[in-house]
């Protein structure tokens, strides 16, 4: 699947520069498309180089959290859960506490420590993977929910609003919370019904409706808060949690007499061949995406979708917000800019740029973490996993819309 949609990218992109050079007589998009290809691996590389110091960091303190029994006493907690949602993987394998931690981590909005936690929780599931080349069942669950993952702070984009001078840069908070649980809702029910788990007991539905309080709770508190210290609680409680993190780590495996200092550069140096690794990865993706992006595609399926929406008789205001929407699953640079765009044109309290926001925070990075997680362990067979994240994709962003309708304009 990942191939064909690579390949796509890459033919759509060259025809649709063909046409446009020969036939609308606009050979300057030739160089365009050639720059960007060009760019584009380099920023791949560079892109690896600045994950390098943070994989690093990460899995040196994770190493320290493993030695010290830390993360086995997370996932203790949560075996229960995931003998059901990942029956293939052995109670006692350290896989589970890196994807708890991993899970918590995008929760909070610490993608500096999300990624790197990721990328080791799937090197320990491709150790009991039988079928090297090809995603495992609990491999596909993991990415899926990882590419939908809830949100509860999403601090950047608050910050983005407010740089861009909004007067309320947290009015969107409540909705991308909303919009981000259904689309890991519906990445989750996706994955179950391709792999026909059994979900409906005990454990299961008390695990959901917990998650489902404990992210209710939060956001009620944050929605009481005033806008501007509503924002500046958001960033302060993510470098709180970062820093409790870190010291949590260290102190417990101080507790537990670890050399801290040599078990911290054994997790680093891992760190360090995972972002070798993925390299090839990240060029050939986001190369295909540059082609993509700048032979006019994208702007001819905007057009196309304003078309389709007038002629049905929608309420097309959400339109200027689409290019953020589709570009999401593909570049989180590209749409973070998108949305920037949007802010910059329509204002930062516009309806599309309000859209623009929502969903920016409703879905993660699919292609991009597809390509990274599964480069990192050398998996070409992705099975489910596309289909399933780009599903999760869809719901996520027909939500944003959707509440974003509730919410600015009642």
């Amino acid at each position: 699947m990942l191939n064909v949609i690579w390949s796509l990218f890459f033919i759509v992109g060259f025809i649709s520069a063909c046409v446009q050079g020969f036939w609308l007589d606009n050979p300057q998009i030739w160089t365009e498309i050639v720059n960007q290809l060009f760019s584009a691996a380099t920023n791949a590389f560079q892109l690896a180089l600045n994950l390098t110091g943070m994989l690093c960091l990460w899995l040196g303190l994770l190493k320290i959290a493993e030695k010290s029994g830390l993360t086995e006493i997370l996932a203790k907690a949560l075996r229960p859960l995931f003998k059901v949602i990942m029956p293939e993987v052995p109670e006692n394998s350290p896989a589970i506490g890196s994807i708890v931690m991993n899970m918590a981590a995008n929760i909070l909005g610490l993608d500096n420590a999300a990624t790197p936690m990721g990328l080791k929780a799937m090197e320990q599931l491709q150790e009991i993977n039988p079928h090297k080349e090809q995603a495992s069942n609990a491999q596909i669950m993991f990415i899926v929910i990882n590419a939908s993952a809830i949100t509860v702070l999403p601090i950047s984009i608050l910050m983005y609003r407010s740089l861009q001078g909004s007067l309320n840069p947290s009015a969107v908070f409540v909705p991308i919370l909303l919009a981000t649980s259904c689309s890991t809702i519906a990445g989750f029910l996706a994955v179950v019904f391709t792999q026909k788990l059994k979900i409906f007991n005990r454990t299961i539905l008390t695990t959901l409706f917990g998650l489902a309080a404990i992210v209710g709770g939060i956001a009620w508190y944050f929605s009481t808060l005033d806008a501007e210290i509503r924002l500046k609680y958001s960033e302060t409680c993510g470098n709180a949690l970062i820093l409790g993190f870190i010291t949590l780590f260290l102190l417990y495996g101080a507790f537990k007499k670890l050399n801290l200092y040599e078990t911290f550069i054994s997790g680093a140096k891992e760190g360090f061949q995972i972002a070798v690794q993925i390299i090839p990865y990240l060029v050939a993706m986001l190369a295909a995406i540059a082609v993509l992006r700048y032979s006019g595609v994208m702007d001819g399926i905007v057009w196309c979708f304003e078309k389709f929406f007038a002629m049905l008789g929608f309420n097309t205001d959400f339109i200027p917000a689409l290019p953020t929407a589709l570009m999401k699953p593909l570049s989180g640079n590209g749409a973070r800019a998108m949305m920037i765009e949007t802010m910059q044109n329509y204002g930062a309290d516009s309806f599309p740029a309000f859209v623009s926001s929502v969903v920016q925070g409703s879905t993660e990075t699919t292609f991009y973490v597809i390509a990274l997680y599964f480069g990192a362990v050398k998996i070409s067979q992705t099975r489910s996993a596309l289909p399933c994240a780009l599903f999760a994709d869809l719901i996520g962003i027909i939500a944003a819309i959707s509440l974003s309708y509730i919410f600015y304009q009642g």
